[in-house]
Formats: C-alpha cells, structure tokens, sequence
C-alpha cells in the first residue's frame, strides 16, 4: 500500500477520534454547566452529535479510509465513555 494512502488513513482515523472527543467534551460540558441529562436538549444535542460523526464514519468507510471494523469502535468507545458520563451524573443528584 502506498505512503500516501496509509497517510491519508492514519489521518482519517485521528479526524474521527478528534471529532468523537470534541462530543464527549461537548457533553461533559453541558452536564456540569447547562443541563440534566433528561433534558431534551441535552437529549437533542446528544443525538445530532452522534448522528452527525455517524455519517463522518460512514463516509471514511466508503472511502476506504478505515474499515467499518474501526468505525464501529470509534462509535462504541464513545458510546462507553459516554454512559460512564451519565451515570457519574445520575450518581451526583
């Protein structure tokens, strides 16, 4: 394979990453300042967010730029990190 090709991969792979951490610290922020969890726009933000790097990880796999393998993982990890979240909140009220 290509340099190029695994270059354009290795950056494909830390845009995704870069962009579910952007989520996580989105959420993070809203909890501790904004909103509760049971809010809708928590609810709604949450979903736009992950929807929105959903379709970012579909469009790289069509690309060929990350397996849907890794794709998946990245939604997984975040979707982890993400409960953990909620539930640290859930256990502060």
């Amino acid at each position: 394979m290509p340099d190029v090709m695994i270059d354009h991969r290795e950056k494909a792979h830390a845009l995704l990453k870069a962009d579910a951490d952007k989520i996580l610290r989105l959420i993070e922020v809203q909890i501790e300042n904004l909103t509760m969890p049971q809010c809708p726009v928590y609810e709604d933000v949450l979903d736009t967010q992950m929807y929105g790097l959903s379709r970012e990880i579909d469009f790289a796999v069509r690309l060929e730029l990350i397996s849907e393998v890794e794709g998946k993982a990245l939604l997984e990890n975040l979707e982890k990190k993400l409960n953990i979240l909620h539930e640290a909140s859930q256990n502060t009220l």
